[in-house]
């Protein structure tokens, strides 16, 4: 069942792992299971939730659900040794089944990879995690909401924004002009896409010497119309991307979403005491 601790829309889930699978060199699938998740409700698309995991030794990830509502938790959890708190990480739902209730999770992985890269690696059935994760469908961690006069949707990602792309183009509706760029680091890397959107893919392959986004971007024929953009991945390349969309393109910048999920040599954690110490100081 589902922990009594909730932030509305938004609640604990305590999940098992029942199955892994590795998708290619840098990539990795891992199912969860859990009578909890009865009450899970993804919104689909980049449906984005908090993964918490145990360090080493550790049977479950230490989070203090029972310390009150949200802030008391997150303070509660703040508060414990580093080593000691589960480490908490950003994913996207990559899918989610009933009859069982199943969520998939997808995992870029890197030879010099973080703690929750380390922990995919070994996952095995019967790991336990625990996850802050949506009970309403419609919820604010889904991003892609294009307008309803849009005519066509640009979509960039590199491999760690790859699940959230893949799930986006699973749910565009038939016969939606999509141009999409996914970057990877390797060949075996690409995946078969399922989509009943007219969309054009383009592989980037860093191995391959592809090119970088922007100049993907930049040098491409773009269809004619109201467009609505999505881009997702290393925070460089984001702001780069959408800087040539927003001034070279004429894009409006409120048609497009993005979404810096790393930076080179910052780690989530950094990222997150940066958006708290910009967000004190901007009070």
């Amino acid at each position: 069942m589902t922990t009594t601790a909730e932030l509305a829309p938004f609640r604990f889930f305590d999940l098992q792992v029942v199955r892994t699978r590795r998708l290619g060199p840098s990539m990795a699938r891992i199912t969860f299971a859990g009578e909890a998740l009865e009450d899970f409700a993804a919104g689909g698309r980049d449906q984005s939730l908090s993964l918490f995991l145990p360090h080493p030794g550790q049977q479950a990830p230490v989070v203090p659900v029972d310390a009150g509502d949200g802030s008391a938790i997150f303070a509660a959890w703040r508060a414990l040794p580093d080593d000691v708190r589960a480490v908490m990480r950003s994913y996207t739902v990559r899918e989610q089944r009933r009859d069982p209730d199943e969520v998939d999770i997808d995992f870029a992985l890197h030879a010099d990879g973080g703690p929750a890269c380390r922990w995919a690696q070994q996952a095995a059935p019967g790991h336990r995690v625990m996850v802050l994760g949506p009970a309403i469908a419609d919820n604010t961690a889904v991003r892609f909401r294009p307008p309803e006069d849009t005519d066509w949707v640009l979509i960039w990602a590199d491999e760690t924004a790859l699940p959230a792309a893949a799930a986006i183009l699973e749910w565009l509706p038939a016969g939606t002009k999509a141009r999409v760029w996914l970057e990877v680091p390797h060949t075996e890397d690409r995946q078969d896409l399922k989509t009943a959107a007219d969309a054009r893919i383009t592989w980037l392959v860093r191995d391959e010497g592809a090119l970088s986004a922007l100049e993907a971007v930049s040098g491409a024929e773009l269809p004619e119309g109201t467009a609505y953009a999505w881009i997702a991945g290393e925070s460089g390349s984001v702001k780069a991307l959408r800087r040539h969309l927003v001034r070279e393109r004429e894009l409006d910048r409120r048609r497009v979403t993005f979404v810096g999920y790393w930076r080179r040599g910052v780690s989530e954690d950094g990222l997150r005491e940066e958006a708290a110490t910009e967000e004190s100081s901007d009070m």
